[in-house]
């Protein structure tokens, strides 16, 4: 592991040098006659862009025609490569780095660790071991993964936050017993390390334990190590059906707090008891903002969300883990306080049952079973034989049993005028909330939400060329440079000469997502060619098999 360690520094140290370029005008690759759209929100203008080696050398008219390659872009859209903020492709990549349904999609890093993260695994909890190419890898810090991704050679960059689910395991493992004074400092202590490894920063799913543990103070006291290394909190707040302003307020309240810049991860109102009040949450945050906190937010571009369909059994009965999830599942006792709680709910607990209205035709198997695809109302007529008087909370606890606690399913909890509004603020960036998978091979599994394979492509065709919601400079910018600057990526997000020559060219006239709820395995359409570090990955449509992604370090990796 102190190979793979020392291969990672070196490559972080290699990131911060600056570039030299030879004086000659020869380019590796020429983009030629393309409309450009820097990434800044300013207008698009016609022009060509020179890369030599991993950099951007020219942008402009660039009358000189000597290139080792050149692409036309007539008729094209030429944009930096696009950031996915909020990616959870973290462990699929070692498993297959060409991270086709992202390249495909335009994006060329990948932003990971939601709650949970690919380190550290300490303490009480167990190391994870991982295969890549063949060698079994054991993964312990941030660290460690981050020199797995380099020896495993992907097509994406990749950065990463530290999981507040991971730190709390590591000291508490899956007791929910408060923790002391000296496990508090323990977490901080691990927060310290991955940031040092090169974490962007603190994030948090505080919806389900082990993130709902932690109080406001808790996480307070965890941003404030971040914020000693200019680090980001990006946050799945605790509640985002009833109780969505409380949490919000939540999160501005972490960011006054500890001195920490905040994102909130996919933006949304997720009961339909509060759909409609948008605009109230976009004044919690803009006033916020006109205090001078700098509070920001991304959202994914459809009104369905995909969790666990084990959410919806109270946090309460997840103390122990799996093992003893199951235990309380199959107890009569249990299972009639279980079913309470789910039909009254709990406070401050976000209930996925009534959010969606106790509709289970609004639960869609994405899981890898045999009911892959289908509507829980489906998929409990089938279980019962078609039975009306069949208790579905029950059906629903016998199901879990059987799929050992676990079933990915996506919810539909919000609304498009909710989610236009959120989206159409200055503040707001997009991210998929999705993973690498393909449509053949290993990574086609389950049913996975369109998202995965769609998500910059919509905002393109659907919420720029159909709507007019967006304009295309501003699209950009949403994915490109406003990620960028909000988890501080240098030199990257903005078609700008030095800056790494990571470069989407798309048709703004065919630009759109195929994959739909019911098909998810579509790739997009009109994503013409993408740039990785000056190599080219997708070249016409088609994956070169280029693998030149690298780790992106955090703020304390990349000052050094």
């Amino acid at each position: 592991m102190r190979t793979l360690a020392v291969l990672y520094l070196l490559h972080a140290l290699a990131y911060c040098s600056e570039p030299s370029f030879a004086d000659d005008a020869t380019y590796d690759i020429l983009i030629r006659n393309g409309q450009i759209v820097d990434g800044t929100g300013n207008p698009w203008f016609h022009g060509n862009v020179g890369i030599k080696d991993d950099r951007i050398v020219a942008i402009g008219a660039l009358e000189t025609s000597k290139a080792n390659h050149t692409i036309n872009a007539t008729g094209l859209v030429v944009a930096p490569g696009f950031i996915d903020i909020h990616s959870h492709s973290d462990f699929l990549l070692l498993e297959d780095g060409n991270a086709q349904s992202k390249i495909r999609q335009g994006v060329t890093t990948e932003i990971l660790g939601e709650g949970r993260s690919a380190g550290p695994f300490l303490g009480r909890l167990p190391a994870r071991n991982v295969s890549v190419k063949g060698e079994r890898v054991k993964l312990r810090r941030l660290s460690d993964y981050f020199a797995a991704v380099e020896l495993a050679e992907v097509s994406t960059n990749i950065a990463s936050y530290v999981g507040i689910g991971n730190v709390w395991e590591s000291v508490m493992g899956k007791s929910f017993d408060r923790p002391s004074e000296a496990q508090l400092e323990q977490m901080c202590n691990l927060v310290d390390q991955a940031m040092t490894d090169g974490a962007l920063g603190l994030s948090s799913q505080l919806m389900m334990p082990p993130g709902s543990l932690a109080t406001t103070d808790d996480v307070v006291r965890l941003c404030q190590v971040v914020a000693g290394h200019h680090g980001i909190y990006s946050t799945h707040i605790r509640n985002e059906g009833t109780e969505v302003f409380k949490s919000v307020r939540e999160a501005i309240a972490i960011g006054r707090r500890s001195g920490v810049p905040v994102d909130i991860i996919h933006l949304k109102i997720a009961d339909e008891q509060f759909w409609g009040r948008m605009n109230e949450v976009i004044k919690l945050i803009q006033d916020a903002r006109d205090e001078g906190l700098n509070i920001q937010a991304n959202v994914y571009p459809y009104t369905r969300g995909n969790n666990n369909l084990v959410s919806i059994i109270p946090p309460w009965a997840h103390e122990g883990g799996t093992t003893e999830l199951l235990r309380r599942l199959k107890s009569p006792e249990q299972r009639k306080r279980i079913k309470h709680d789910i039909v009254n709910g709990v406070p401050d607990w976000y209930n996925h049952y009534t959010a969606v209205g106790s509709d289970w035709s609004r639960m869609l198997v994405s899981a890898n079973n045999s009911f892959k695809g289908l509507t829980m109302d489906r998929v409990m007529a089938l279980r019962t034989n078609e039975n009306p008087t069949a208790d579905r909370i029950e059906e629903l606890m016998d199901f879990l049993i059987e799929q050992n606690g676990s079933v990915s399913t996506v919810f539909a909890h919000h609304t498009e005028k909710d989610m236009n509004l959120a989206l159409s603020q200055p503040w707001c960036s997009v991210g998929s909330d999705g993973s690498a998978y393909a449509i053949d091979g290993i990574l086609r599994r389950g049913n996975p939400h369109p998202r995965n394979f769609g998500t910059f492509p919509r905002v393109l065709g659907v919420y720029v060329r159909e709507t007019g919601l967006l304009k295309l400079e501003d699209a950009v910018r949403k994915i490109t440079s406003l990620n960028a600057a909000k988890v501080g990526l240098q030199k990257r997000g903005m078609l700008k000469e030095g800056y790494f020559a990571d470069v989407t060219v798309f048709d703004p006239a065919t630009v759109k997502d195929q994959s739909v709820y019911t098909d998810p395995f579509l790739y997009p359409i009109g994503i013409r060619h993408v740039i990785v570090n000056g190599k080219v990955v997708l070249a016409d449509g088609e994956h070169t098999n280029a693998h030149p992604g690298n780790v992106l370090p955090g703020p304390a990796v990349s000052v050094r």
